[in-house]
């Protein structure tokens, strides 16, 4: 998922409700071993090296961490990634300045109607991505109720077998049958530059993703879990299907678009520090 805005994100990953917090989060590319991502496992001792004899990072760890016995840690090191990556705040996007900054013309037509049916009863998306970043998962210094649902959508049908490699969203981390398939609603912004999409990358553009809700789900003819995910028990009552004409299709991708600041995106402050182009 995108880490924009990750400073207001209640829980973290697609399907896990026990980590909460940025600085859990960052461990697991870290150390996770299904996939292997950085591969420090087994390495700590020599990451640690590393970093305390580069003359830049011992700057750096003591300017972090002045009243700290050993600065250089993997404590520490999970810090300073939380830190960074709480800057990652995106608000300037077309939509951002129509209904927060009073600009009326931020937005096209098109998008105004592609927002109102985005906001519909009859689509119903609002419901699982709501609020400022468009998602449930959201908490800040005035959140009165902190909501993390876990969602099914029909993306796979609901099987009573172990599929080995499979992923079954939340009930891997509790256990319980009812939690199969269920995930966590992403953010939307920037969306339209966040290809692809659902949890396992299984839908390839925005044409695809709103195939598969109008449809209210999707049916595999193949595959290692073949069967008709419209049909699973526990699928979220909003995903009902919809249907839409080309006008309003195309309305709805121009909101979708709306959401794309691209201020944040090429935000220099953000890039690779080693001059790469920044990270789209």
């Amino acid at each position: 998922m995108a880490l924009v805005n990750v400073a207001y994100t209640s829980t973290f990953t697609w399907a896990h409700s026990g980590i909460n917090t940025i600085e859990q989060h960052v461990l697991l590319p870290l150390f996770g071993d299904k996939p292997v991502e950085m591969g420090a496992a087994g390495h700590e001792q020599e990451i640690l090296a590393r970093l305390r004899t580069d003359a830049t990072y011992r700057e750096l760890f003591a300017r972090a961490f002045p009243r700290a016995s050993e600065r250089v840690t993997f404590d520490n090191v999970a810090k300073a990634l939380a830190s960074f990556v709480r800057t990652l705040l995106s608000f300037d996007s077309p939509f951002d300045r129509y209904a927060y900054y009073g600009d009326d013309s931020a937005l096209t037509e098109a998008q105004v109607r592609g927002m109102n049916l985005f906001m519909s009863e009859r689509l119903e998306c609002a419901h699982c991505h709501a609020g400022f970043n468009f998602s449930q998962f959201v908490t800040h210094e005035s959140t009165a109720v902190v909501e993390r649902a876990f969602h099914v959508t029909g993306l796979y049908p609901y099987s009573e077998t172990y599929i080995s490699g499979a992923d079954y969203g939340l009930f891997a981390v509790t256990g319980n049958v009812a939690d199969k398939d269920r995930f966590k609603a992403p953010t939307l912004r920037n969306i339209a530059r966040s290809a692809p999409y659902m949890h396992d990358g299984s839908l390839a553009t925005l044409d695809e993703v709103i195939d598969f809700y109008a449809a209210g789900g999707r049916v595999l003819t193949d595959g290692p879990r073949p069967g008709d995910g419209r049909a699973h028990p526990s699928k979220n009552p909003f995903i009902k299907g919809f249907t839409l004409t080309a006008q309003e299709r195309q309305d709805l991708l121009d909101f979708l678009s709306s959401l794309t600041d691209e201020q944040f995106l090429t935000n220099p402050a953000l890039a690779d520090p080693r001059g790469s182009p920044p990270n789209r």
